[in-house]
């Protein structure tokens, strides 16, 4: 059997940080003790985040100017695909996620190595917040029926994309779609026939002053606009909502990719 300490040299860990000096060092410290890949992206902070990293043998890139968690992601995939990833494992730089946790994802990976793996918070810890929980499962909900799956914790940053989708995906990553972007993905690899698989994973406090970036009303309101659109141009897709009330989300829709993808994610947006 194939070890996952050897497997994780074939992934890369991408940290998006924006104003995360306070937590960011440990993050990619423990991060890089599970994978020898690690890439930090610097969304232009103002706070010296770059600083915080100096030592740590791990990639840093930084932006000149704040392009959004979208982008910060999206420069951290191309990085890696360029070094022949066979997938990225991402988690976001404020503490909230376990670095120790990364290899859940390589294990499972095991089995399926073009499944899109979602770390999936136990329930109770995603309620500490009454407004932030509900609107976390408003967009489970009308992610999952976009999809045509069952999605679990749509809005976890914690997550393994395998190449092979990001290779074929193609979703924007403008500033103003920030949180959008990673409920797209979700929803454009099921469309195209990707696995989608939940990894149960703990949820910390924040271990920083910085508060959480997510807005829960704005931000909702635009994945809900986002996912309003999908539903539209599919008829309302009332197949998807049986599927994701019930079905098996490893046969949530009618496209499978069964070749190798050959377009390079390479594409810019304005």
């Amino acid at each position: 059997m194939t070890d996952v300490a050897e497997l994780a040299r074939s992934y890369w860990v991408v940290i998006p940080a924006f104003n995360e000096a306070n937590a960011v060092r440990d993050v990619a410290l423990h991060a890089r003790q599970q994978c020898p890949h690690v890439i930090v992206v610097d969304d232009g902070s103002t706070d010296e985040t770059d600083k915080a990293l100096a030592g740590l043998d791990v990639t840093v890139l930084r932006n000149d100017g704040n392009l959004g968690k979208a982008g910060s992601l999206w420069k951290g995939f191309q990085y890696a695909l360029a070094k022949d990833a066979d997938g990225v494992i991402t988690l976001d730089a404020d503490g909230q996620h376990a670095p120790e946790e990364i290899p859940l994802f390589i294990e499972r990976a095991l089995d399926d190595p073009g499944a899109f793996l979602i770390g999936a918070r136990r329930r109770d810890q995603r309620k500490t917040s009454f407004w932030r929980y509900g609107a976390n499962r408003v967009a489970d909900f009308w992610i999952g029926w976009a999809a045509g799956a069952p999605i679990e914790d749509s809005q976890s940053g914690f997550r393994l994309y395998p190449s092979t989708l990001l290779r074929v995906i193609d979703v924007s990553y403008e500033r103003s779609r920030s949180f959008v972007f990673e409920s797209e993905m979700l929803i454009e690899a099921a469309r195209r026939g990707f696995v989608i698989q939940n990894v149960p994973v703990t949820v910390m406090p924040r271990s920083g002053p910085c508060p959480s970036h997510f807005r829960p009303l704005l931000d909702i309101a635009r994945i809900t606009r986002m996912v309003a659109g999908k539903l539209l141009s599919r008829g309302l897709y009332l197949k998807g909502l049986h599927r994701s009330l019930g079905g098996s989300m490893k046969h949530g829709t009618e496209e499978r990719v069964n070749s190798k993808p050959t377009r390079a994610l390479s594409k810019t947006r304005d």
